[in-house]
């Protein structure tokens, strides 16, 4: 086998190519970039000038980091650009065979974050390349006349296998379902015996049994798989998922090889997922260790069911292949669980299995013929895409997987890897495989996020006190500065750049001026105009309001950020002349209730201009100065001044006229209305009030009237109610001797004689009786 070892070194200073015709989308955002360093690790597109004396008297050493072209507009020279970029510091390949299918085999990246390496990937499917089947039966009650078919198939697949690959083994492995109620019945002789068919050979329900591990003799499958015998259980789903998870973690006792490896899952019924095993109260999760003792999984009834995601993950870490073949009432079933497994084909199973062996042929086919490159998990912060250039001309970019379908035999389809990190980070390492297949690309990164320059020598720009690396000072202990020139004392560099902070948060110097030995010393414009200054540099005489198109309207100085304005104008960009003329009217400026600006009144409290007379969203004074009103009345309009407390803001005075129709109307404690005018005067809360000693107060009630009144209304009420009562008990005794008069009419006896009177028979005189 032949190797080919190829070396790429690659330089930290070699000016990427694509920066030199930099579009506007390449953009360096520095933030306090004041070191080579920092200045990498702002963006990809971000260069480093160190040009010894690049920046100019003033100016902070954030100018030197910018876009290769800005630098270069700026006068650094190309030479003394620093701007790393990603590319492969080694490769291995491996020449493409019968057994190794992909290369590179190992590749190693060197990354500046936000900027992909690349490299490509070459896959070619070989011809004849060796097989692993595992054959994982449901053994439930309804797969009984399966199992005799099963029983006769090992030649077959055998050489169905070696037909189509040089080296094929194959295994066999059962399932039913976790041995507690509900999935089972735990009857001492419904356990023994869970076949409804009493006379049918029957053994005990279990989880999983390994039969046979992986084997190229396919008399011993047959010996071995003869030997089985039907089991059941109580509920429809199956434990399979148990069942795979086993077999994929299993690897040793399977007796899986560095091969393809299949895992064929035969079943007429629905399975088992996490959560079920709550059912018996199995509650801890499944581990996805392997726990095969004797061939049997014994921790069934410990550990609940995978998930559907944990087994995905599984079959894939051990690059096992899935052929689902199930009954046809179960293919849209298992149809949704391959979607969600890699690698993983539903075939159509008759209902005895006798098409297992074209099945499994086919399956094979389409699995191999796919091509999948998948790169597990990785850290958050490295991005990996995928470009893909299939024979068949369906190609995709920028995809998480790298996919290539109905890949013929010797044909050759590539791959384009990027692989991004978006931070700085330590090396890392991943592996790229094709799902189903052996073969791998090791792949390790490292980043580039430090400066290697080559200036570092003592020079007098640092006042004899430190060197220049990359450009600017690097200070021996005890100094510090940009040239070096501050002696350190007690105080670190951290401290004085402190000192030229206004927060803790701010920039040092507002981004305006450069931090010398804890002062801030502010940068110089090119205009002779402006101006930067403040103890921090946040001042200049620029970053004022403008007003048409002129800062302070021409009409004044910056200072700050506020406007100072000439004598004889105003306003926050001084853009009116001072005069009140237009907010005047009967002396007074605003009424009282605004400020005059730009000769207009800007009233206050809801007042309305021009002159913030009105407030039609005010509230009514007239319940405010009630008491008041009511107070002056009382007091006759004598002796007022005790009413002072209560009336506040007011002048009240009493008049004689009528109030008229805009007149304030407020009953008093009296229940009396009284009546007052308020006018508003110039000023805020400054009232006069006039009103009047009238009111107009409810006549007292006549006690008398009012309860004679309602006695006497009591009685005639009583009488006419009396009277009523009379006539209608008149008019009733009158019916009723009518009817009774009409009945003594119809009679036929005399009237003198009762009809049912009879004479006596006996008669016996009492001889004391006298007569009287």
């Amino acid at each position: 086998m032949f190797w080919c070892i190829v070396f790429l070194l690659i330089s930290d200073e070699i000016i990427d190519s694509k920066l030199a015709t930099a579009t506007t989308a390449e953009v360096c955002t520095k933030i306090k970039a004041n070191t080579c360093n920092e200045c990498i690790q702002s963006g990809p597109y971000c260069a480093w000038c160190k040009q010894v004396n690049f920046t100019k008297a003033g100016e902070s050493d954030s100018v030197r980091c910018d876009t290769t072209g800005q630098l270069i507009n700026l006068g650094c020279k190309e030479e003394n650009i620093v701007n790393p970029s990603s590319g492969i510091l080694f490769q291995r390949d491996q020449i493409l065979d019968d057994k190794i299918q992909m290369t590179p085999r190992e590749i190693e990246l060197n990354l500046r974050p936000g900027e992909a390496g690349e490299f490509e990937v070459k896959f070619r499917r070989a011809e004849g390349y060796p097989v692993d089947l595992y054959y994982l039966m449901d053994l439930s009650y309804s797969m009984f006349d399966d199992l005799e078919n099963v029983k006769k198939l090992g030649n077959q697949l055998l050489n169905a296998l070696n037909g189509i690959t040089k080296s094929a083994q194959i295994g066999f492995g059962s399932f039913v379902d976790k041995t507690v109620l509900p999935f089972v019945s735990t009857h001492p002789e419904q356990f023994r015996h869970p076949c409804t068919d009493k006379n049918a050979p029957c053994q005990s329900p279990f989880s999983f049994k390994h039969i046979l591990n992986l084997t190229a003799n396919g008399d011993k499958f047959i010996q071995q798989v003869g030997l089985q015998l039907i089991s059941g259980n109580l509920d429809s789903p199956e434990g399979g998922l148990d069942a795979m998870m086993q077999v994929a973690v299993c690897e040793e006792k399977i007796g899986w090889r560095n091969v393809t490896r299949l895992l064929v899952y035969a079943t007429d019924d629905g399975f088992h997922i996490a959560g079920d095993g709550k059912l018996a109260a199995i509650l801890t999760p499944n581990d996805g260790k392997c726990h095969l003792e004797d061939d049997m999984y014994k921790k069934s009834n410990e550990f609940d069911y995978p998930s559907v995601g944990q087994l995905a993950q599984k079959l894939s870490e051990n690059n096992i292949q899935v052929v689902f073949a199930v009954t046809s009432n179960m293919v849209k079933t298992y149809q949704d669980l391959s979607k969600l497994i890699p690698k993983s084909v539903v075939g159509r199973l008759s209902n005895d299995s006798s098409n297992v062996v074209q099945l499994i042929t086919e399956a094979y086919q389409n699995l191999s013929s796919e091509v999948i490159l998948d790169h597990g998990i990785t850290p958050d912060f490295l991005e990996i895409l995928y470009d893909s250039h299939c024979s068949n001309g369906v190609n995709t970019s920028d995809a998480v997987r790298g996919a290539c379908s109905n890949v013929k035999i010797n044909e050759e389809i590539t791959f384009k890897v990027k692989v991004t990190a978006k931070k700085c980070l330590s090396p890392q390492s991943f592996s790229i495989r094709a799902l189903g297949f052996t073969d791998t690309v090791r792949v390790s990164v490292q980043t580039a996020c430090t400066c290697k320059c080559d200036d570092t020598f003592e020079r007098t720009e640092c006042n004899s006190n430190g060197r220049i690396e990359c450009g600017i000072c690097s200070c021996n202990p005890g100094h510090l500065g940009k040239n070096c020139e501050c002696i350190a004392g007690s105080r670190t560099s951290q401290e004085l750049d402190q000192n030229c902070k206004r927060e803790n948060t701010s920039v040092a110097c507002s981004g305006a001026g450069e931090c010398i030995c804890g002062q801030c010393i502010c940068h110089l414009s090119d205009d002779p105009e402006k101006k930067i200054f403040g103890t921090y540099c946040q001042c200049d005489n620029w970053n004022c309001e403008m007003f048409n198109g002129k800062v302070c309207a021409g009409e004044g100085k910056c200072n700050c950020g506020i406007c100072t304005c000439n004598s004889g104008f105003d306003g926050t960009a001084c853009q009116c002349k001072r005069s009140t003329e237009g907010c005047i009217d009967n002396g007074s400026i605003c009424s009282g209730r605004g400020e005059c600006e730009c000769n207009k009144c800007k009233c206050r409290g809801g007042y309305l201009e021009p002159f913030c007379k009105t407030c039609p969203g005010c509230p009514s004074h007239c319940p405010r100065f009630g008491p008041c009103v009511e107070c002056h009345i009382k007091q006759g309009g004598q002796n007022s001044g005790n009413c002072t407390h209560i009336c506040s803001g007011a002048r009240v005075r009493e008049v004689e006229q009528e109030m008229g129709p805009s007149a304030c109307r407020e009953k008093d404690s009296d229940n009396c209305w009284m009546q007052y005018l308020i006018y508003e005067e110039d000023g805020i809360d400054n009232f006069s009030i006039r009103y009047t000693l009238k009111r107009e107060c409810p006549e007292a009630p006549n006690v008398f009237a009012i309860v004679g009144g309602t006695i006497g209304g009591v009685i005639l009420i009583g009488l006419i109610l009396l009277m009523i009562w009379k006539l209608v008990t008149e008019f009733k005794d009158r019916k009723e001797y009518q009817r009774f008069e009409k009945e003594r009419q119809q009679v036929k006896w005399d009237k003198t004689v009762n009809p049912i009177f009879t004479t006596a028979t006996t008669t016996v005189k009492n001889p004391n009786f006298d007569g009287e």
